[in-house]
């Protein structure tokens, strides 16, 4: 029997690679469970995983309107019972659905026929935009500084919207959220039982620019109809063929869809969060309320708002433009059309984080997610719940609340002044907690307990969650930064304020949180840096719990990443070790050695007959910012009167190197781009995990040869990796493992972390199916078992054995006749 192909409605002819990934992730989802694929860039990966997903998808969508497929029932009940109830339930979705498609197909012709009244048309409501320009209004008056009452003091771990049900949001406004499907407090029987959560894909990617790439692939897949729309689909009322369009919704931030020139004015994402929510506050005159959020007066909107949103696949800009065309908040809009959706894309953040799903009403129960680029999955969720305060905010934040203090002391009525008092009672604490330990220790780097940063006289009786949620309620940090800008501007007499700068209590507030993480998962760490301005750190080491909640909830998990090699007969040079230099030194760049003087100069003489050798540009990789400037500061310099090793290389190609300060990165780029482009070629000096090893593409000619220097482990001997060290090797032993296992997993994820770096570097240069590149590994470590197996197989499979690695000349010689092929 000849084996079955299935039709996954790629828009191309798939390679033998494609179809087996879009195979193996159908087979994924159809067993839900979760698996791992990796597929480098350039094999088609996205729309791979559309076409996989989506695939399943629609069967499963035809599954669930079938008669004629079984579902379970109550045994209890006659069959022909049964029956009729399934067919009752499936009319009744089946309708529901063609009336969304129904309405979808009218607004689809409707933009045929008018895209560019459309696009270029003013907003449809310009009820209120004159109050926008008014607000807000300065009036001298210090009555907005001051705190409301505040009388909860319940112990219990309940919403900070108990005491409010609204949570701050006006009745019409909860009303028309709930109808949406949005999160809610109100009372069940009130919700529009006609909403369903439709079966859906989560795709998920690290930032914005990958998710708009991959909407440009879902645009280019056609899928066949879903049963219910394929009346609705046939034609246009002008008689033109349409498409079947995906349902699908892209989410976003605040600062990505916010609509409202005053609010986006703030600057960053929490100061736009904080003035969002500040309008929503029952205490907002209604003069100085957001006119773009969601309310009864404009449901219609809201309404018309998803309905647009669905017709055509868009991106966030689109319903940014969508959004200020009907004068309605995208933010809040764009929460009605997550359950009739079929595809969501967000980003990390939203995704992975238990309070942006539930800000959102972001269900994942028995619902596909599919997370790209998930080759540093753990390292993300262990940095979003990880946080940083530096002593100067520390410091910041104590004289704003005394100067705040001083003014409204006397207004402090209960509870206020009590929690007030605590505040700068716990951050004094952690202040002189810092203080002490970074003056007493030698070490640059100390691991902090809660204890020691709540040792301060009268901390230890401060219910630290009490604390956190009163901070929160009340907008001590809002109120206290507001007060102190309006001081200034007062004193000053200008009308300049920070805009654009997050509050100084805010991100301290958002630390305390941290004090309240169990100890098992998380540590503290103070260090000082080289200016010596000391930070406290809160570091998760365990992120799994979190990633935990995602694996239960969802039907079926795709990790995809990653840099394994198409099956394409890609031609990369075969032998891309080195063990040896142009002179015949092994070169082994392992911390003992690699401030050798002469292994350095060999590196140099490498490099220069590399450079000779590989045209356009090669990009080479270094451990870290130190060591490069080491290595770069060597070659500079002359030795016994000779030309030194840096002009050697500039003879040959104009040489740039990677800055550790961000805004000259994109210089640096410039410069070596251009170079390449004016056909000089170009040496690029980076380092394995700065900002050219992520997110920067060396395709073509920017990268026709990549070399990574010796391996970028990180330091073994600090604070946070010991921890880390003794996290793995505490939790394989509490499980029933003996030390020795401990140890083995240690070294095993150290080794991990700084493989995972190298993979990543690598996997600049070949970015699709006809690109070509040399890619060079100067170490000897390279050549090792334990080393060798971490690398991607389409490297692995160019690697010589580590008893006959060719000479260097060899080397040499191979790589000319590669490109000479090429030429």
């Amino acid at each position: 029997m000849a084996d079955f192909t299935r039709d996954f409605h790629h828009p191309y002819e798939p390679y033998a690679i494609q179809q087996e990934l879009m195979t193996a992730v159908y087979d994924c989802i159809a067993e839900g469970k979760v698996g791992i694929f990796e597929s480098p860039t350039g094999t088609g990966k996205s729309l791979s995983l559309i076409c996989s997903t989506l695939t399943w998808l629609r069967e499963e969508q035809r599954k669930a309107t079938d008669p004629e497929v079984d579902v379970d029932g109550d045994d209890d009940e006659p069959a022909w019972l049964q029956e009729q109830a399934r067919r009752q339930r499936i009319e009744k979705l089946v309708q529901h659905r063609r009336d969304l498609e129904s309405r979808l197909h009218k607004v689809r012709d409707k933009e045929a026929r008018q895209k560019r009244q459309y696009e270029g048309s003013e907003p449809a409501t310009k009820r209120a935009r004159g109050s926008l320009a008014s607000w807000p209004v300065e009036d001298g008056d210090e009555r907005q500084f001051q705190l409301d009452e505040y009388e909860s003091d319940s112990g219990t771990r309940e919403s900070a919207s108990a005491k409010d049900p609204a949570g701050g949001f006006s009745a019409a406004t909860l009303d028309l959220m709930q109808k949406l499907g949005g999160p809610s407090t109100l009372a069940k029987e009130n919700v529009d039982t006609e909403l369903t959560d439709d079966l859906k894909v989560f795709f998920c990617s690290r930032t914005h620019s990958q998710l708009t790439q991959f909407i440009s692939e879902l645009r280019r897949v056609q899928l066949p109809p879903a049963p219910w729309a394929d009346r609705e689909c046939a034609s246009s009322s002008s008689g033109v063929q349409q498409r079947n369009v995906i349902k699908h919704l892209p989410l976003g931030s605040r600062k990505n869809l916010c609509i409202n020139p005053k609010v986006l004015n703030a600057g960053n994402a929490t100061a736009i969060n904080e003035r969002c929510l500040d309008l929503q506050q029952p205490s907002t005159p209604k003069d100085k309320k957001c006119i773009f959020l969601p309310t009864k007066d404009n449901e219609v909107l809201v309404n018309d708002f998803r309905d647009h949103t669905l017709a055509r696949i868009r991106d966030l800009e689109d319903l940014g433009i969508l959004g200020k065309h009907l004068g309605v908040c995208p933010y809040y809009s764009a929460r009605a059309s997550i359950k009739p959706s079929e595809i969501v894309t967000l980003p990390y953040q939203l995704l992975l984080m238990k309070s942006a799903r539930e800000a959102l009403g972001i269900s994942l129960k028995d619902h596909i997610v599919v997370i790209d680029e998930a080759h540093n999955l753990m390292d993300a969720i262990s940095n979003m719940y990880s946080i940083a305060v530096t002593q100067s905010q520390l410091y910041r934040s104590q004289a704003q609340l005394r100067v705040y203090l001083q003014r409204f002391r006397n207004r402090l009525q209960g509870k206020n002044r009590i929690y007030v008092t605590q505040t700068v009672r716990l951050i004094d604490s952690i202040s002189n907690c810092l203080e002490t330990m970074t003056s007493a220790s030698g070490s640059n780097e100390i691991q902090v307990s809660v204890s020691d940063l709540m040792g301060g006289k009268g901390v230890d009786q401060i219910n630290l969650y009490k604390l956190v949620r009163y901070l929160g309620d009340s907008k001590l940090a809002r109120k206290v930064d507001s007060y102190i800008d309006f001081t200034v501007k007062k004193e000053t007499s200008s009308s300049d304020s920070h805009v654009g700068t997050t509050p100084v209590l805010t991100h301290v507030q958002g630390f305390l949180q941290s004090l309240m993480n169990p100890a098992a998962e998380g540590r503290f760490f103070a260090e000082r840096d080289e200016s010596n301005a000391v930070t406290l750190k809160y570091m998760l080491l365990d992120p799994t719990f979190h990633f935990k909640e995602v694996v239960e909830d969802a039907r079926a998990v795709v990790l995809a990443g990653g840099t394994m090699s198409p099956v394409f007969r890609w031609k990369i040079m075969p032998d891309i070790s080195s063990r040896q230099s142009s002179g015949g030194m092994e070169l082994d760049f392992s911390f003992t050695k690699r401030d050798s003087m002469p292994m350095i100069d060999a590196l140099g003489s490498c490099l220069v007959d590399i450079a000779a050798t590989i045209p356009d540009g090669l990009v080479v990789f270094f451990p870290s910012y130190a060591y490069l400037d080491h290595v770069s500061t060597r070659w500079q310099k002359l030795i016994s009167n000779s030309i030194n090793t840096w002009a050697r290389l500039e003879k040959h190609k104009p040489v740039f190197q990677e800055s550790k300060i961000s805004s000259n990165v994109e210089d640096v780029l410039r410069q070596y781009s251009k170079a390449i482009d004016d056909g000089r070629g170009g040496i690029l000096l980076s380092v394995v995990g700065g900002k050219l090893s992520e997110g920067i593409n060396f395709s073509d000619k920017l990268g026709r040869g990549v070399a990574v220097v010796g391996l970028p482990f990180p330091n073994i001997h600090s604070a946070q990796w010991k921890a880390k060290l003794e996290y793995i090797e505490r939790t394989i032993v509490d499980r029933g493992g003996s030390s020795l296992e401990g140890k083995a997993a240690g070294r095993e994820f150290y080794e991990n972390a700084c493989m995972r770096a190298v993979n990543q570097s690598i996997g600049r240069a070949i970015r699709h199916q006809k690109d070509f590149a040399s890619i060079l590994l100067l170490d000897r470590r390279y050549s090792t078992p334990r080393i060798a197996d971490k690398l991607p197989g389409w490297i692995k499979q160019g690697l010589p054995l580590a008893n006959a690695t060719p000479a260097f000349s060899e080397i040499i010689r191979g790589l000319n006749d590669f490109f000479q092929a090429k030429a």
